[in-house]
């Protein structure tokens, strides 16, 4: 991914996510509930896997406010599968400072992993490479490389899909 990325500390505590599974289609969606008003654009940053996967960033005042699954890559299951301890939290903040609407597309490898009951879901963008995680809220990090590129997407706390119950 090349598009660059600055974070800006939260004043307040991470808020909750809302997950939301579509049954027809197999998309997971994972929203902000309290959105802190921002400064910036809306839209979404769109990342297309080269296995034909997609997920999207949904973007409200420049920071991201959401995840979408649209096309679910291979998940890797593994016995556990732990989030970064260190997560500071913060906004991850897309694009300049206008108030415009934004609608960013990029094509990278993604990789998903997830623990045996995949309540965990990790997501890496691009190759494997030195991050530090931000905890944008409650059950999602995103992670960031040294020259400020999201590198990955953590989903916690996932429900099950609803006919898997």
């Amino acid at each position: 991914m090349s598009s660059a990325v600055r974070v800006e500390p939260l004043n307040e505590a991470p808020g909750d996510v809302e997950y939301r599974w579509d049954t027809d289609t197999d998309i997971l969606t994972a929203n902000l509930r309290t959105r802190a008003p921002t400064e910036g654009a809306s839209g979404s940053v769109e990342i297309e896997g080269t296995d034909g996967s997609w997920l999207i960033l949904d973007l409200g005042g420049g920071s991201i406010q959401g995840v979408e699954v649209a096309v679910w890559p291979e998940v890797r299951k593994r016995s556990s599968l732990t989030p970064p301890a260190d997560a500071s939290a913060g906004r991850v903040m897309v694009g300049g400072n206008d108030n415009g609407i934004a609608s960013i597309e990029m094509n990278t490898a993604i990789v998903a992993e997830a623990d045996e009951s995949e309540r965990t879901i990790h997501f890496r963008l691009g190759p494997a490479r030195q991050t530090k995680s931000v905890q944008i809220a409650r059950d999602i990090l995103i992670d960031v490389d040294g020259k400020d590129r999201i590198a990955g997407v953590w989903l916690l706390g996932v429900p099950p899909f609803p006919d898997a119950q």
